[in-house]
């Protein structure tokens, strides 16, 4: 017997409410970082880092209590310009200081009580940059090595750079670190010996390869959360990029719907497995997600008050009070923040799974 009309007609009609309400609910609330800001990360506490075009140039920044500080550069040669790309709880701030070439760049550290501190590059290189730093201090990036490749590093104040290497045989190193979370797991990519990059886990003294979607050839690891889960992105079978979340296996995250449906791209990642980041159309538009209870959301959608006509273009990060950080189409940073409990995940109610099992 066929299944009855009205059952499935009513459970069309139910999931494309509960979804509705889900997609259309606006439980954020923005904080304009001024013009000609970007935002990179942001901390548990709701500080900021980035980067603000300010006098010809651009310098790196943090936002907290309300105010935007300009961070400085490194010394001559590298005074050119500064950009911020990671934070830590206690608002130390890492990123790289370009001289006027820009291919001469040097990581920093930068802390309220020390300013601004050269963290130099490995043996024979002559390169570096930082992307991320836990609560300890210890701080992840990519360095040119004496190879010339870039290599992955740790660095922390007692022993400097150490060079992370890549996976194991693979006879050329190439690789470079994104994130690290407390217990001092790191995330980046490497190269693999067929010559392809793959995101990777590093965790006690060895690099893991986390493979890609299936059918894919390449990923990208970005972000890492204290529960060892890592975001990214990844190649697939249909040679499109989708972003991705990695705990013990690498679950496809999708796409926003049409006409953002082309690739997407992880920027960030809570300690609840909740992801932020953009997505793409066919013609290059570009529109900021937010990925939790297991959907993906357009987060310009669910703001209260974002000037008309402004769209959220990339979600940076987004930390455990729900809290994140995107970029607009306008040139300006934001800080969003929860007005109330998030929308309800879509469901199909039981009874209607039960009336479609009837034959």
């Amino acid at each position: 017997m066929r299944k009855p009309a009205f059952c499935t007609i009513l459970l069309v009609v139910a999931m494309f409410l509960l979804s509705t309400l889900s997609a259309t609910a606006a439980p954020y609330s923005c904080k304009d970082l001024g013009s000609s800001t970007h935002a990179y990360a942001l901390n548990q506490a709701g500080q900021v880092v980035g980067d603000m075009y300010t006098s010809g140039s651009n310098r790196a920044f943090l936002y907290s209590g309300g105010l935007l500080q300009n961070l400085g550069t490194l010394p001559a040669p590298y005074d050119y310009a500064s950009y911020a790309s990671g934070l830590n709880a206690a608002g130390q701030v890492v990123g790289y200081s370009a001289a006027s070439s820009a291919n001469d760049i040097h990581g920093f550290l930068w802390s309220s009580s020390g300013g601004m501190t050269d963290l130099g590059v490995l043996p024979g290189g002559s390169g570096s940059y930082a992307t991320g730093i836990n609560a300890a201090g210890q701080v992840v990036g990519s360095a040119q090595s004496s190879s010339g490749y870039s290599h992955a590093f740790l660095w922390n104040s007692s022993s400097g750079m150490t060079d992370l290497g890549g996976f194991p045989g693979c006879p050329t190193v190439i690789s470079g670190a994104t994130g690290i979370n407390t217990a001092g797991q790191m995330t980046g990519w490497a190269r693999t010996a067929a010559g392809a990059n793959h995101a990777f886990l590093y965790s006690g003294g060895f690099m893991q390869d986390l493979d890609t979607l299936p059918g894919g050839n390449v990923s990208q690891a970005v972000a890492i959360n204290d529960a060892g889960q890592v975001a990214g992105y990844s190649q697939t079978a249909a040679k499109t990029t989708h972003a991705f979340l990695y705990s013990g296996g690498m679950t496809d995250l999708g796409t926003l719907p049409t006409p953002y449906n082309y690739a997407s791209y992880a920027s960030g990642l809570n300690g609840a497995g909740q992801v932020v980041g953009y997505c793409y159309s066919s013609s290059y538009d570009v529109r900021a997600f937010l990925y939790r209870d297991g959907g993906m959301l357009d987060l310009t959608s669910l703001v209260t008050n974002l000037p008309a006509g402004v769209n959220l273009t990339n979600a940076a990060g987004i930390n455990d009070q729900g809290q994140i950080v995107a970029n607009g189409n306008n040139g300006h940073a934001y800080l969003l923040s929860l007005k109330g409990p998030p929308p309800p995940a879509v469901v199909v109610p039981p009874l209607l799974l039960l009336l479609l099992l009837v034959d």
